[in-house]
């Protein structure tokens, strides 16, 4: 059994070796997208953090908060370092009271 593969002009089942001619005329490089995906300016109103104004461009907001000298974030952390998290000591008194407590509750205090 040979491998095949599946033919977007005739839409059959091929040989990868063996070709048929007919079926070359076929784009590889084309995208089986609709439309190359754009980035556009508009977007739907949203309200500015800093000023409280509504804006449906990227780019006025974007201007509004490099005039104020703020760095707009998103969900990119390279830009806010987040500081490891430290966790605090336990205080060994308050967890000695607190399964002594809870000994004394269960009934296996002394």
């Amino acid at each position: 059994m040979s491998r095949q593969r599946f033919c977007r002009v005739c839409e059959g089942w091929h040989d990868p070796d063996a070709w048929p001619h007919n079926c070359m005329s076929f784009n590889w490089n084309r995208s089986d997208l609709s439309a190359p995906m754009l980035i556009c300016d508009t977007m739907e109103p949203v309200q500015s953090q800093l000023d409280g104004q509504m804006y449906d461009s990227k780019a006025k907001l974007r201007a509004t908060y490099k005039q104020a000298g703020m760095v707009e974030v998103g969900n990119d952390s390279s830009v806010t370092d987040p500081k490891p998290f430290k966790r605090p000591k336990p205080k060994r008194e308050e967890v000695k009271a607190a399964v002594g407590k809870a000994f004394s509750r269960a009934g296996l205090g002394a």
